[in-house]
């Protein structure tokens, strides 16, 4: 005959209240995932020179109100926006991408609902006037294929005075001159800081972005947390160390 222990009692209630604790630890962090605070890695390089790939920043997620894509995997709870309030020209924004529901994309307010969009010879035009821009200097920058070429840091400033600095390749790209959009009511028109290098708002929504509807949006940027350099990697523990970007730790975003 086979005799079995059971489980003393104490090891029962020890290991409930693990359970327990980690029941709550995981349902707080939840709350302030969905409500206050949610950390996106950069994958890309269109918001430069504003951010970079492998920047990893924290959006804050009650200054437009709550969605359902406020929530993980955005479920069809409800529709619309809870406790809305309108976006400013300017905001770094996270939003999921139109054409799916799903994708974060992360880019700069442009056009709120009434504005007319345009770029006319790589100048970008609000309401038929060119948005006031000053060029800074001049740097290099190596592209993925290795060709080194000169941009240009060019700050502008919206209407309402919010300044930030932009990319420009110079004339001649495929989204220097596009038709004039009017943004209606309950969108929103965004643009990458990289202006030659960002699938935005200037292209259709079958290639690009489009028209980002309200309920798409689920936060501002707010701050770099932590940098990592391309080419680091959680299965490479050395790029941990070696690929840090110390310099953009805490780099507060306008």
């Amino acid at each position: 005959m086979t005799e079995t222990t059971a489980t003393p009692p104490g090891d029962r209630n020890e290991t409930i209240e693990i359970l327990k604790t980690v029941a709550v630890a995981l349902l707080i962090a939840l709350f302030l995932r969905v409500l206050l605070f949610q950390p996106f890695t950069i994958p890309s390089a269109s918001e430069e020179p504003n951010l970079y790939e492998g920047d990893y920043v924290i959006v804050t997620k009650f200054d437009y109100g709550w969605s359902r894509h406020s929530i993980p995997f955005s479920p069809s709870l409800f529709e619309g926006r809870i406790l809305s309030k309108a976006p400013e020209r300017g905001d770094i924004i996270v939003f999921k991408l139109p054409r799916d529901g799903r994708t974060d994309y992360i880019k700069r307010l442009i056009g709120v609902p009434g504005d007319r969009v345009q770029m006319r010879q790589g100048l970008l035009y609000l309401n038929g006037q060119p948005v006031e821009r000053v060029q800074k200097e001049i740097v290099t920058e190596t592209g993925g294929s290795g060709l080194v070429r000169p941009v240009a840091r060019v700050e502008e400033t919206l209407p309402g005075g919010r300044r930030y600095m932009t990319n420009d390749f110079g004339t001649g790209g495929d989204l220097d001159d596009t038709p004039e959009v009017v943004v209606p009511p309950g969108h929103y028109y965004f643009m990458g800081d990289n202006r030659d290098n960002s699938a935005d708002s200037r292209l259709p929504p079958e290639i690009g972005v489009g028209l980002v509807p309200e309920a798409n949006l689920v936060g501002r940027a707010r701050l770099v947390l932590l940098s990592w350099s391309p080419g680091a990697s959680i299965f490479k523990p050395w790029t941990w160390v070696l690929n840090l970007r110390p310099s953009r730790f805490g780099k507060v975003l306008h």
